[in-house]
């Protein structure tokens, strides 16, 4: 069956390795992905039509150079680096990029994202710059100071976020942003109160933040409306209600 069915078949086991943090999974499973959105995208343009044995056709080498095919890798490659980056699980990501370099060689599909886990970029500008940037750090276990750690926590809550809800991975990075966010403020709590600004205002609020039990896009919201001013960050009024709309659970 080649037709949307098919695409959410072959894309539930990368959902799974990308919640888990499978390299092998995700190794297994990457391929089938790429095959699967190239020929739907070419099916919606016009371009193909079911083959006859009702097979998803196999990329040839000069379709795995083609930029709709690396668009679709950068996205997953990266939904995994983040999560990996969430348990600092560099292991993981080395040998996703390993097995990938081997099959396919180092311009492989997907090489670009896991390029802003690896690079080094002074000044950066995007979203993935910082994203990646700030996963370089958790999974080599470079860890700010206290003072400086609840700030940097939300600042990487924040992109992570921002970067989640662009991919076609939300839900599969949402939930383990969800888990790390709950820890890291967790620790704050525990560890960190004295660094955080307007103390005795912030101290309540984060309580409460952490007393909503679900680990999900809601809370992660909450927490960085709610916590913004325990770490000196200004939001928008915009932002805010954006925040806000997000927060809210029907």
């Amino acid at each position: 069956m080649t037709d949307m069915e098919e695409l959410k078949r072959r894309k539930m086991p990368l959902n799974l390795a990308i919640v888990h943090t499978e390299p092998d999974a995700f190794i297994a499973n990457l391929m089938g992905w790429l095959e699967i959105t190239a020929f739907v995208t070419a099916q919606r343009a016009g371009e193909a039509q079911v083959p006859p044995d009702g097979k998803t056709p196999t990329l040839s080498p000069q379709q795995l150079r083609n930029g709709s095919v690396h668009d679709v890798a950068n996205d997953a490659i990266f939904a995994f680096c983040m999560t990996a980056a969430m348990t600092a699980d560099k292991a993981a990501v080395d040998k996703v990029e390993d097995a990938l370099v081997q099959s396919m060689g180092k311009d492989f599909p997907g090489s670009f994202g896991l390029w802003h886990f690896r690079g080094q970029i002074d000044a950066p500008v995007s979203l993935d710059d910082f994203v990646g940037q700030a996963g370089k750090k958790m999974l080599l276990g470079d860890i700010p100071p206290p003072p400086l750690r609840a700030k940097d926590n939300w600042n990487t809550g924040l992109r992570f976020f921002e970067k989640a809800r662009k991919s076609n991975f939300i839900h599969e990075i949402m939930f383990p942003l969800a888990n790390w966010t709950r820890a890291r403020w967790s620790e704050t709590l525990e560890k960190g109160v004295a660094f955080l600004q307007h103390i005795e205002d912030s101290v309540p609020v984060l309580r409460a933040v952490l007393d909503d039990p679900r680990n999900d896009q809601p809370f992660i919201a909450n927490a960085l409306l709610s916590l913004a001013p325990a770490v000196d960050m200004e939001l928008t009024e915009e932002y805010q209600g954006f925040l806000r709309s997000l927060a809210r659970r029907n």
